[in-house]
Parts: structure tokens; sequence; C-alpha cells
């Protein structure tokens, strides 16, 4: 596992563009603002990217990269399309599946099971209907939690309405492999359940 992984808190910061069909992000310390990882979806087809401009946009597959500054993988992520609830898969920088994320029926707010590569849960994703909060949990216990309130750099970062903070807890091992699928997860909230 990337030891940039090990990390409790993260910036993500879309980009932004005028009729931009790929959901490119960049993950900055929120300490000093350094880009220590980058989200990219680059291999959109061009059907993909023209239903990205209709009301399907939410059904549209994605393949999303997660890689460091200089190019090394970190994660993949990956969705065919979704017709009513999305199964999402999560790999590994060695391109080995390490689990992924169902999407729960009649969520309010939106929610999601995180399950590692045998399908078993590692923790759910809950979501508040007003807001942009979420939070993992494992049982009653928060794993992580993730905002768009942010004292400090952050704050001074958030000029768009899609950037926020991922902050997960110390009790989750620094090589666990939930906090891989916790980063996948979070890369994908947008484009599952905020389009």
């Amino acid at each position: 596992m990337n030891e940039i992984l090990a990390r409790n808190v993260y910036f993500v910061k879309e980009h932004t563009g005028i009729l931009k069909a790929a959901n490119n992000y960049d993950i900055l310390d929120p300490t000093n603002g350094q880009v220590i990882m980058e989200c990219r979806e680059d291999k959109l087809g061009k059907f993909t990217k023209l239903l990205r401009f209709t009301k399907w946009k939410r059904n549209t597959p994605f393949h999303v990269e997660i890689r460091t500054p200089n190019g090394r993988p970190v994660l993949t992520v990956k969705r065919g399309v979704s017709f009513f609830l999305s199964m999402v898969e999560v790999y590994n920088e060695q391109n080995q599946f390490i689990g992924g994320f169902k999407e729960k029926i009649f969520s309010i707010g939106g929610a999601f099971t995180v399950l590692d590569a045998h399908g078993k849960p590692v923790c759910t994703l809950k979501g508040k209907w007003t807001s942009w909060d979420f939070r993992f949990f494992y049982g009653n216990v928060e794993l992580a939690h993730i905002t768009k309130k942010w004292a400090g750099l952050g704050k001074e970062l958030f000029t768009s309405a899609d950037n926020y903070v991922l902050s997960i807890s110390d009790t989750v091992p620094a090589d666990s492999v939930a906090r891989q699928l916790i980063l996948a997860t979070v890369m994908c909230i947008d484009m599952v359940l905020k389009e």
C-alpha cells in the first residue's frame, strides 16, 4: 500500500471548467496546500462524454485513477453503466481487486456499503440529505468524516461547491485496506450521489 494513504486528513479540490465531461480532482495536504495525489478520469469514451451533458450523467460509467503527482498509481476506481444502484470496484496500485462499494436502496442523503475483496462489509457510508456531510461507520464507531467545513488553509481554498475535507480516524490502522476503500469511495460520492 502506498505510504501516502497513512495520512489522516486530505483536502480534495475539484478542477473547474466550462463544459467539462471528466471529473478531476487534486488531493492536497491541508497544512501546506501541496498536491499529494491526483484523481483523474482520463479514459472516457466519446459516447460517455456526450452522455455526461445529459440527464443520464449519473448513470454513465467511470474509470478514475488516483496517482501521485509523479504518476505513480495509488488506486483505480471503476463502474460500468448504472441503471438503478451503483456497484463500484476498487483496485490497488498493482491493479489487484481490493473491494468496492454498493449503493444502498432507499437511503435519505445517500449511503454505501463498503466491501472488501471477499464481499464482506468493511464499513458503511452515511450522508445527510440537507448538506454535504458524510460519515463512515463500522457498527457505531466512526472511521472517517467528509465535510465542506474546515478552518485554516482549507477555508481559503474553498472556491467551488465541490471541495471538501476527508478526516480518517487514528483508530484506522495505517496499512488497513479500509483506508484505501474510504479514499476511493470519497472520490466517487460526487459522481454517484451528488450529480
